[in-house]
């Protein structure tokens, strides 16, 4: 652990809360697995949600290094695996069926991640090659167990850390608490898969695999094989003659285009998740962790975007105002010059001479001295755009995130602000009232005879509240008229 404390450069107090709650793993003796190095052994053994951790930090070697990332990698899909009968006996109590009827030929774990691991598997049937993934055993409770630290972790930093409440710490443990359940039951993973595939099958160059859902339950879930090598295989990746910089382009433009044009996106993007298919193909996997975001937040998040490819700082600042995300009485101007510090360093510096770790720890100086809580509407868009800038780099360590940004955020930027997504803001509206037309001049009746009423009791408001009672007599006849439009 200390090992990562030094590479995160944490702070004596982190170092301190690290070591004073280590010792009960120490009491317990929980050893890890002996095959692996030092640190990733001591992530296995306190449990699958640390390994989360590992996993995410993996995907930034210009945060914690190079040699950490190198080795926090295994965690992705090479962890030790359980026994191929175990697997065998969990699908056939699942499913009821005999898995030698189903399946022609069944490997042993090809892949073992930190909470299920996945088995090739051909169809008897029809020949097709099939990938068959299968959670752990007794995954929930361990998953319990180490929320219930966390938990734990989080209150005593609310308590002696006042200053820390702004973050939310247990509402952010809530949130990544709420979406590992969806790991839990693959019943909801597979859902998400079939979603995901039906909303990108348009996507050039991205492929989703199909679910088989009569092979498919709560522990158990079954899709087409993807054949190729994951995001980390750099070696398989150029034997094969793939264009990286291509590759880190796509996966970072696709990101953002589902985020902002679909609301709909992989929050889980990291090497182990994403295969590249024999004919280029990028292949996304593991469909656990999904993020969504409403239509006003993804305007939001565009125009913060480009607002930074524009360098207009200003308009940043403003909107984060508009939104609620700084506190009102806080400067524009201030917060407008903060962010130039974030973002001008950046455009004038080459992607390898960019210390991501530096940038994020004077984006939380930023938040803290201008009184910024955790949104938590944004922490799967913010920290999936952490990883997969990560992935993207890894591919080609000279990506330019701002120009692949460009094209897509304008491209979003036409569609939803403008005349044109105005007179479609307005059409939606207009569809919504008519569903409420037979019922307006109830509405306003109800309106009326309310207000009225409340007249007699308060006289002395009678002036203001007839103002507000014709006012919203006056609103309600012209959604009347509006539907009534609608319907010619």
């Amino acid at each position: 652990m200390g090992e990562m404390l030094d590479a995160l450069n944490a702070p004596v107090p982190i170092r301190i809360a690290a070591h004073t709650l280590g010792w009960p793993f120490k009491w317990l003796g929980y050893k890890g697995d002996p095959s692996l190095p030092p640190l990733l052994s001591a992530l296995n053994a306190m449990g699958p949600a640390y390994v989360k951790l590992g996993q995410i930090l993996s995907t930034r070697p210009d945060v914690v290094g190079e040699d950490l990332a190198h080795q926090l990698k295994i965690l992705q899909d090479r962890m030790p695996p359980f026994p191929r009968d175990v697997a065998i006996a969990t699908i056939e109590k699942e499913l009821d069926i005999k898995v030698d009827e189903v399946f022609s030929e069944f490997s042993e774990p090809v892949a073992a991640a930190s909470i299920a691991q996945v088995h090739r598997a051909r169809l008897r049937e029809t020949g097709q090659e099939v990938a068959v993934k299968v959670l752990r055993p007794n995954i929930e409770r361990n998953f319990r167990r180490d929320f219930d630290a966390f938990y734990l972790g989080a209150t005593i930093i609310e308590t002696l850390s006042p200053g820390s409440r702004r973050l939310r710490p247990r509402a952010v443990i809530e949130h990544f608490h709420g979406s590992v359940k969806g790991e839990l039951d693959l019943r909801l993973e597979s859902a998400s898969a079939s979603e995901y595939e039906a909303s990108t099958k348009e996507d050039e160059g991205f492929w989703v695999p199909k679910m088989h859902w009569k092979l498919s339950d709560r522990r158990i879930m079954t899709l087409d094989w993807a054949e190729g090598p994951s995001c980390n295989e750099l070696g398989r990746i150029d034997e094969l003659g793939f264009d990286r910089k291509v590759l880190g382009e796509r996966i970072l433009g696709l990101f953002l285009r589902h985020a902002l044009h679909n609301g709909f996106f992989h929050a889980d993007m990291h090497q182990g998740n994403l295969k590249i298919g024999l004919n280029g193909d990028v292949i996304a996997l593991d469909f656990g962790i999904m993020g969504r975001l409403d239509e006003y937040t993804r305007r939001v998040y565009a125009e913060i975007i480009y607002g930074f490819i524009k360098k207009d700082y200003r308009r940043v600042a403003e909107v984060h105002f508009e939104a609620g995300y700084v506190p009102a009485g806080r400067d524009v101007d201030e917060f407008a010059s903060a962010l130039r510090v974030v973002g001008e360093p950046i455009f004038g510096m080459s992607a390898d001479d960019i210390s991501m770790g530096r940038v994020l720890s004077y984006l939380f100086e930023v938040t803290e001295r201008f009184g910024m809580e955790t949104r938590m509407e944004l922490i799967h868009l913010q920290r999936t755009m952490v990883v997969v800038e990560g992935v993207s780099r890894s591919l080609y360590p000279n990506i330019n995130m701002w120009d692949v940004a460009r094209p897509v955020v304008e491209d979003y930027i036409k569609q939803s602000i403008g005349p044109r997504a105005l007179a479609r803001d307005l059409t939606r509206t207009l569809r919504i009232l008519s569903h409420f037309g037979p019922r307006l001049p109830k509405i306003a009746e109800d309106m009326l005879a309310s207000q009225s009423s409340l007249n007699r009791n308060s006289p002395q408001e009678e002036p203001k509240a007839n103002r507000w009672a014709w006012f919203g007599a006056g609103a309600i006849l012209a959604a009347a008229v509006t539907w009534g439009v609608t319907q010619l």
